[in-house]
C-alpha cells in the first residue's frame, strides 16, 4: 500500500528529480524503524552462483544505485544481492537533461544517463559505511572522456579499489550510452579487455587472500555470432560470470508513445523476449561452464521463471521494480521456490 501511494506521488514528478528523491528517502530510513514502511520477510531461496552462496536469486540491477547510498535500504526490501554503479575511476556528471524517460503504457523507461557517478574513490567509502551483510556487486565502466582504446586501465584502477569490498565484480560494456563502449564487445578489443581484467584478478587475490568473482554484462543487440564470440572469449579467458542483458536501442514495442523516440537504452517490458532469447543463446554457448545472471524486462514472477528456464541461475530486476515495487521481490522468490 505505502509503495503504491509514494509511487503516485513520485509518477507526478520529473523522472529523474523522483528518483534521487527516492534513494535520498531509502538512504535517510535505512536502519531505522522507518524500514517498516517498505521492509519485508522473504523466506530464504538459497543459490550457489560463481562459488558464492546468495540468500535468494532475486538482485537489484545496476544504475538504481549508483554510488551504493542505500544499500541497507534494499536489503530491508529481501533483495538477495544489490549491485551498484556503473562507478566510473573519476566522478562525472552525465549526459545532459533531461535523460530519463518513463513510458508508462509499455511499463518501460528510456535512459541515455551516460555513467553519472560520483567516482570509485566515494563508492568505497559507501561500501565501508553499510551495516548490513548484504551481497554486494560493484558494477565498472570508464570514464566518458577516456579513449576506447584505452579503456581497459579505467576497469583496472576500478577493480583495484573496490576488489576488497565487492562479493563480485560485474564488468560493463553494454551501456549504450557512452560513446564507443559498446565496440569492446567485439575481436581483439574485447579479448584484449577480458585477459587485462582477468590477469588482474589474479594479482588481486593474491594481495588480498580471496578470490572475488569477475562478471560480463553484455548488450541485447548482438547477433548469434556476436554471442557465440563473447561466450568463447568469456571461456577463454576463464571468466567466472555473465550477465544478459543491458538495455536495448530497439524501439519494438513502445513505437507512437510519448518520449517512445528519445534517444538511449529502452528497458522493461517490451525488452522481455529479446532478453530471454539472449540468454538461452548464451546458455547454450556456454555449455554449463559459465553461470549467467537474467536481467531485462521482469516485470512479474512469470518472466523471472522464463529467465531461470533459459538458463539463468539469477536474476536481477529494475524497471519492473520501479512499476511493481518490492512485492515483485517476494513474488518471485516464492515461485522459484515452487519451481
Amino acid at each position: 500500500m505505502f509503495y503504491k501511494i509514494a509511487q503516485k506521488v513520485m509518477f507526478q514528478m520529473d523522472p529523474e528529480r523522483a528518483h534521487h528523491l527516492a534513494i535520498g528517502s531509502l538512504k535517510m530510513t535505512a536502519n531505522s524503524p522507518l524500514t517498516c514502511l517498505y521492509g519485508q520477510t522473504i523466506v530464504p531461496a538459497p543459490v550457489s552462483f560463481m562459488g558464492l552462496t546468495f540468500p535468494n536469486p532475486v538482485g537489484l540491477a545496476a544504475g538504481m544505485d549508483k554510488d551504493g547510498e542505500s544499500i541497507d535500504a534494499f536489503h530491508a526490501m529481501g533483495f538477495g544481492h544489490v549491485e551498484v554503479g556503473t562507478v566510473t575511476p573519476r566522478p562525472q556528471p552525465g549526459n545532459d537533461l533531461p535523460r530519463l524517460f518513463r513510458l508508462k503504457p509499455a511499463k518501460a523507461i528510456i535512459n541515455r544517463m551516460g555513467f553519472n557517478n560520483k567516482g570509485v574513490d566515494n563508492l568505497v567509502k559507501n561500501l565501508l559505511a553499510k551495516k548490513t551483510n548484504i551481497m554486494v556487486g560493484v558494477n565498472i565502466g570508464k570514464n566518458k572522456d577516456t579513449p576506447v582504446e584505452q579503456g581497459k586501465d579505467d576497469y583496472l584502477i576500478c577493480m583495484d579499489k573496490v576488489y576488497p569490498y565487492a562479493a563480485y565484480i560485474a564488468v560493463n560494456i553494454s551501456s549504450p550510452n557512452t560513446p564507443g563502449l559498446r565496440s569492446l564487445q567485439y575481436g581483439d578489443l574485447l579479448d584484449e579487455l577480458l585477459s587485462a581484467i582477468k590477469t588482474k584478478q589474479l594479482e588481486l587475490a593474491e594481495k588480498h587472500k580471496k578470490y572475488v568473482p569477475i562478471a560480463l554484462k553484455i548488450a541485447p543487440d548482438l547477433t548469434s555470432e556476436e554471442i557465440e564470440n563473447i561466450a568463447q572469449a568469456l571461456i577463454k579467458n576463464k571468466f567466472d560470470g555473465a550477465i544478459a542483458t543491458n538495455t536495448t536501442l530497439t524501439r519494438d514495442g513502445v513505437s507512437g508513445l510519448a518520449n517512445a523516440n528519445e534517444s538511449g537504452g529502452l528497458s522493461g517490458k517490451p525488452l522481455t523476449e529479446l532478453s530471454t532469447k539472449v540468454i538461452k543463446q548464451l546458455a547454450a554457448c556456454l555449455k554449463g561452464q559459465i553461470p549467467i545472471i537474467g536481467v531485462g524486462g521482469i516485470n512479474s514472477a512469470e518472466d523471472a521463471l522464463a529467465k531461470f528456464d533459459a538458463g539463468a541461475t539469477m536474476v536481477q530486476i529494475y524497471s519492473g521494480f520501479i512499476y511493481q515495487g518490492p512485492k515483485l521481490i517476494k513474488e518471485i522468490v516464492e515461485a522459484y521456490r515452487l519451481k
